[in-house]
């Protein structure tokens, strides 16, 4: 039974040289820290640089090892830069893609990928998706739950939404930070929180405002199983019934905007994993790990394994929803072809 993981994140090899010279954009540096490198970003947020991050033998290995057959790469979202100059974020994604492009196809089909773009500008975001897909071959985008406190409904981004659309190709949305946030500052909160908390206001603001009506064509991978935003999804319909402003843009239920979604499987536990596929399908869910950050789930099989139901909801989720919606060609994925 194929496995496909659609969430894991990678780090150019040009850019982490950069880094470890000291001269990268915004300030970003690698540095030892008890014989491990680790990336610090000035802001004040750090990771270790696993070689996983860039390293291609070292990916697929660590594949081999927890039984995945493909994996979708996505940057790493602190690389995102949408706060820097964005001439400077633009020229950070066109090489970032490259670099992604190159190593997908170095990978004898095991690897493929999804695009950065500079969104601070929606025409270049736009026009950098079209040369990612059109020319490199990437499989969709990869984009913030925000761009610098800007929601995605934002009409600024009607250029890219509309690009997107015509070349029907999925996007992804991340959560990103490299500094602190107020409140989340202790114990980690701004990632144990934080991230599904983010994932959660942007997807209610997407449907409450009627983006997805206005957008119907445009489809939404969601990680970390949808934030908190499936276990609430009832709360959002009690407020479209008794409050006038949840239901201003639109004419349905929140929940009936569900099947707009994709969502990934990194929630950690068994219990929570069987409601989300309970309530949005087995054929809306598919494998993700968030490898290989430190908060990656390497347990997802595990999970899986507890679902029952027989091979066909099993196979769907493990694999053949993610090949149908990145449009990822089966044959390619033998491990024997590498």
């Amino acid at each position: 039974m194929m496995v496909v993981d659609v969430h894991a994140h990678f780090i150019p090899t040009d850019f982490m040289e950069t880094a470890r010279r000291g001269c990268a954009l915004d300030g970003v540096e690698v540095r030892r820290v008890d014989g491990e490198e680790w990336v610090f970003h000035p802001q004040g947020y750090s990771y270790r640089l696993d070689p996983e991050f860039w390293d291609l033998e070292a990916k697929l290995r660590q594949m081999d090892h927890l039984g995945i057959d493909i994996t979708v790469l996505s940057i790493a979202p602190p690389l995102f830069f949408y706060w820097v100059d964005p001439r400077a974020g633009a020229t950070f994604c066109r090489s970032a893609n490259e670099a992604l492009a190159h190593i997908t196809r170095r990978s004898g089909g095991r690897l493929y990928g999804l695009a950065t773009v500079p969104m601070r500008n929606s025409e270049v975001a736009a026009e950098e998706l079209r040369y990612a897909v059109l020319e490199l071959g990437l499989k969709g985008a990869i984009i913030g739950t925000s761009v610098e406190g800007i929601p995605l409904e934002d009409e600024r981004f009607e250029p890219f939404w509309h690009a997107v659309e015509a070349l029907e190709v999925p996007v992804m949305l991340h959560p990103y930070y490299v500094g602190p946030r107020p409140g989340l500052s202790d114990f980690y909160l701004v990632n144990l929180i934080g991230n599904p908390l983010d994932t959660s206001v942007a997807v209610a603001r997407l449907i409450l405002s009627g983006f997805l009506d206005r957008h119907p064509r445009v489809r939404l991978l969601l990680v970390h199983g949808g934030g908190f935003l499936p276990y609430q999804i009832g709360r959002l319909d009690h407020g479209f019934r008794v409050r006038p402003e949840a239901r201003r843009h639109i004419q349905q239920p929140p929940s009936a905007y569900l099947d707009r979604f994709y969502f990934d499987t990194v929630v950690h536990a068994d219990l929570p994993l069987h409601f989300l596929i309970e309530l949005v399908g087995g054929e809306r869910v598919m494998v993700g790990t968030d490898l290989p950050f430190d908060m990656a789930d390497v347990r997802f099989l595990e999970h899986l394994n507890t679902l029952g139901g027989g091979d066909s909801p099993q196979e769907a989720i493990r694999g053949r929803n993610a090949l149908r919606l990145f449009r990822i060609p089966a044959g390619n994925s033998d491990p024997a072809a590498i």
